[in-house]
């Protein structure tokens, strides 16, 4: 018989008060999540995150992923017999590597998602920026070759997907007037996205536990910051080469309606459902 005053029985439920008014607070409310590094990379917390967003479904939630998959293009390339090569920290994409990308973007890690988010039900529908215009771009830089910067977003395919409550996973390849094919950095997709719906809010699942003041000194991690204090890290040069991507596209979407963002560290198991059900949270916060 199940004694319901033992004290983990009382704490479960809780866990499920406190939560009650933040899943009243998001209930029809669109969240875009930029998914990759460690969570994309380890199967256990893969599988944690499927569970997380079904759940932001269940609960009344639109919740929009966005990823990428550097590594998986690379090893691909690589098996392919073609040595990545980088300029400035960007990829060098000719001809032939916007094909290895999309092999690896669409055709294996977006398939895998959406069949991870699959098996708790029928939810998850995969997407490129190829599909229905969504994502316009302009080449970056010859020297990068086919390397994109997001010239606009169509979010009409999007909006139709989370009115009959699917969850779309979007691939970031997209593709100028012509219809070519371009790599396009996760981050700027995810916060081009984000401005584009407009989304309450806009997560960025890293492999740090958030923004740090004097990193890596772990007292330093900063838990609520605006544009100013954001802008004022990069000039001080607070801020790592992997972090300036996410930041700049935190601080367009919030300058284009989005209400917050969060930078949030995958590693930890359940880290969305911690950031959205609890008074703690988790990672970082950023406002206007």
């Amino acid at each position: 018989m199940v004694d319901f005053h033992d004290p983990l029985i009382q704490e479960k439920a809780s866990i499920l008060s406190e939560a009650l008014p933040y899943i009243r607070e998001f209930s029809g409310k669109t969240v875009v999540v930029k998914y990759g590094g460690n969570a994309m990379d380890d199967p256990a917390l893969a599988d944690l995150f499927a569970t997380d967003i079904v759940l932001m479904r269940l609960v009344g939630m639109n919740p929009v992923v966005v990823h990428g998959g550097g590594p998986q293009i690379s090893d691909l390339m690589r098996r392919l017999g073609k040595e990545p090569e980088f300029v400035d920290g960007l990829r060098v994409t000719d001809a032939e590597s916007v094909d290895i990308v999309r092999m690896a973007l669409v055709g294996k890690v977006n398939r895998e998602i959406v069949s991870a988010l699959n098996q708790h039900g029928s939810y998850a529908v995969g997407l490129s920026g190829e599909d229905a215009g969504l994502i316009k771009v302009t080449m970056r830089d010859e020297r990068l070759g086919f390397v994109g910067d997001v010239e606009s977003i169509d979010p009409s395919i999007i909006e139709r997907l989370t009115r009959e409550e699917l969850i779309p996973v979007i691939a970031t390849v997209g593709v100028d007037t012509e219809g070519q094919a371009y790599n396009v950095n996760a981050d700027t997709v995810a916060g081009a996205i984000a401005a584009a719906l407009p989304a309450e809010k806009l997560v960025y699942l890293t492999n740090v536990e958030g923004l740090y003041e004097d990193y890596p000194d772990q007292a330093s991690l900063i838990s609520n910051i605006d544009i100013a204090g954001l802008e004022r890290l990069e000039a001080a040069g607070k801020l790592s080469e992997g972090m300036i991507p996410k930041i700049h596209s935190c601080v367009d979407a919030l300058r284009h309606g989005v209400a917050r963002a969060h930078i949030l560290d995958g590693r930890i198991p359940h880290a969305l459902l911690l950031e959205f059900f609890t008074r703690e949270g988790v990672g970082t916060m950023v406002t206007p």
